[in-house]
């Protein structure tokens, strides 16, 4: 994969221009001017969106089985070494680095895992970033020096503890004592053990059982989608925090195909334990909004201080292990508490370079203007049967949307999408905004359909051409993108200017795929009309299964959707869900030996109201 700083990017924009931090002032538009077309070496970028746009693997190791080709990225396992990050990724074939936490470069090591690392481990010791992800469970530390080159050494000595390692995790601790976490099971707890640094990091003394899953007292570590399976659940993937004199051991719940995946925490004041269930867990939840999952992640911190969680959030289409990346602003509160902000976490939030008031709260306040608006397109819908493995009868999928109609390109369902039975540079496709809006920024979600891609072959690029217009009829290009050579699944285009526009096009040139497919078209900006007012009659009723409760309100009427937040003091109501259109939300993800308060804001096009009063219940 080409270096993004070595790719010309065509990009573009007009008018004038102003703003820099959560605080400052918001960009002012003109309408719409020819564009300037500029060569950039990278994008110039303030904001990200999640799911990361990187030029994810497409997923090889069942091919032999099942020949459905899906891309995929989950498990990250993500490190700071000499002030630059590089993440590894379940069976991608290598791995990412960057400067910026923007602009991911894809490494090809010089030597890696035949069939790609799983579910990987990675810390930084002595100059060198140590690794492990055999896939086999069976398997030695290998360590390098030079990541860029990518000329991993093994020193030969496997680990072999009883089961196999199944989704490691390396903590090198300030002594420099270096401990192995692992677990991936739902039956076995995660497990800990020190390996010996100096001695080819051999297990030092047995593995020690540290904790499991107890979902008959924490609601969220329930299986499926918003946690209504009687299935065992799953614990996986510990990552190892230390915050001050407190290890923070992070873990994955409950099923990584399910909009509930969370990650929690257990605190201790020792490396083996013993460990302490945090009574505000998860850490980690976002059940709600276009792109959903928030489990088996690793927190970094960036180059200036600030905590970053990047996580495993669930597409689940083509097969259940179909999955992105996402990433959260995250730190500790004064009173150590751990938090994970994922409100709004699939709008444009700032990047870490870009100054704001509070790292916890990176939100742009750039609404979606786009979601259920009139669209239209020129192409046919397919009539091909699906191509995926659906593990939906047997509880360990949610079943297939089959309708791929134009009306589930901006929907805000990433499991559903829109397929063109072309695939020709005469494709567009039209959102109609209903009014004239501020539009700041672009986000295309490209789906794979019938694909026949495995590994990572070369060429793979989207090219196509983003138009906007006040009238529908005389339009002027806003994004350029028809010259371009980079992979990107999940176009994120943060207009340089804002402008003006009711109807955005997007109009196609190239995709590599047999199929045009398009998961989500999506639109951000601010319209020009009054923020929604705050939802009335707030209610919540704790029920008998302690587990639950159920939040009411009343509908506000131009409303776009609602966010609830809660947590268990009043002024850390960190943890949040994002519903669209209805009112009222049944809370499955409760701990029985707390209390807990709880408030609701509205959000439309315009903003976001007033948040209601906060309530509580014992």
């Amino acid at each position: 994969m080409k270096s993004i700083k070595h790719i010309s990017l065509i990009a573009v924009i007009l008018g004038a221009v102003c703003f820099q931090s959560c605080k400052e002032s918001e960009p002012h538009s003109e309408p719409i001017k020819e564009n300037k077309i500029t060569e950039l070496e990278k994008k110039d970028f303030k904001t990200y969106c999640n799911p990361l746009d990187i030029d994810y693997s497409y997923m090889s190791h069942y091919r032999a089985i099942n020949n459905v080709s899906y891309r995929s990225g989950a498990d990250p396992a993500i490190v700071n070494f000499k002030g630059r990050f590089y993440m590894f990724v379940t069976r991608s074939h290598g791995y990412w680095a960057s400067d910026d936490m923007s602009h991911w470069e894809f490494i090809k090591p010089q030597s890696w895992y035949f069939n790609g690392c799983n579910a990987p481990a990675a810390a930084v010791r002595d100059g060198k970033i140590i690794l492990m992800g055999d896939p086999s469970g069976r398997g030695a530390v290998i360590e390098t020096d030079n990541p860029e080159l990518g000329d991993w050494k093994t020193n030969y000595a496997v680990i072999n503890v009883e089961g196999g390692v199944q989704d490691p995790d390396l903590f090198v601790d300030d002594d420099g004592k270096v401990y192995l976490y692992e677990e991936s099971s739902n039956k076995w707890p995660i497990r800990g053990i020190e390996l010996d640094a100096e001695n080819y990091y051999i297990p030092v003394g047995e593995q020690v059982d540290l904790f499991n899953l107890e979902p008959e007292k924490h609601g969220w570590e329930r299986f499926g989608q918003d946690h209504n399976s009687d299935l065992k659940p799953f614990i996986e993937g510990p990552w190892m925090m230390k915050h001050n004199d407190t290890y923070y051991l992070e873990y994955g719940a409950p099923g990584t195909q399910w909009n509930v995946y969370a990650d929690g925490v257990y605190t201790s004041k020792n490396p083996l334990g013993p460990f302490e269930y945090a009574p505000y867990n998860p850490i980690s939840y976002k059940p709600g909004g276009f792109l959903k999952g928030s489990g088996h992640g690793s927190s970094v911190k960036d180059n200036n201080g600030n905590y970053w969680h990047y996580s495993t959030m669930a597409i689940s289409v083509n097969y259940k292990f179909e999955r992105r990346l996402g990433m959260y602003p995250a730190g500790f509160e004064d009173n150590g508490q751990m938090y994970v902000n994922t409100a709004y976490g699939d709008y444009p939030h700032y990047l870490p370079d870009t100054k704001v008031a509070h790292h916890k709260e990176r939100f742009t306040g750039w609404m979606l203007l786009s979601y259920n608006k009139p669209v239209k397109t020129n192409s046919g819908l397919v009539t091909k049967d699906i191509n995926v493995v659906d593990e939906s009868e047997g509880g360990y999928m949610q079943e297939q949307i089959k309708d791929f109609n134009i009306n589930k390109i901006n929907d805000e369902e990433i499991r559903s999408y829109w397929v063109s039975e072309a695939n020709n540079d005469s494709i567009y496709v039209e959102i109609d905004l209903l009014k004239p809006m501020n539009v700041k920024a672009i986000q295309i979600n490209f789906q794979d359909f019938n694909a026949k891609v495995f590994g990572r072959p070369s060429g793979i690029k989207q090219q196509f051409v983003v138009q906007g217009s006040l009238d529908g009829e005389n339009w002027q290009t806003v994004a350029d993108y028809s010259k371009n050579e980079r992979d990107m699944p999940h176009a994120y285009l943060e207009l340089k200017n804002a402008f003006d526009a009711r109807f955005i096009r997007y109009n196609h040139v190239y995709g590599y795929n047999d199929y045009l497919a398009i998961s989500e078209f999506r639109v951000f900006g601010n319209g020009k009309e009054a923020k929604p007012q705050t939802p009335l009659n707030f209610k919540v009723e704790r029920q008998r299964d302690r587990r639950n409760s159920n939040l009411t309100w009343d509908k506000v009427e131009d409303a776009t959707g609602y966010v609830i937040y809660w947590g268990i003091s009043k002024d850390k109501l960190n943890l949040s869900a994002l519903i669209y259109d209805v009112p009222n939300y049944e809370l499955r993800a409760l701990n029985t030996d707390t209390g807990y308060f709880y408030q609701v804001e509205a959000f439309n096009e315009n903003g976001i109201s007033v948040k209601s009063p906060i309530l509580y219940t014992n």
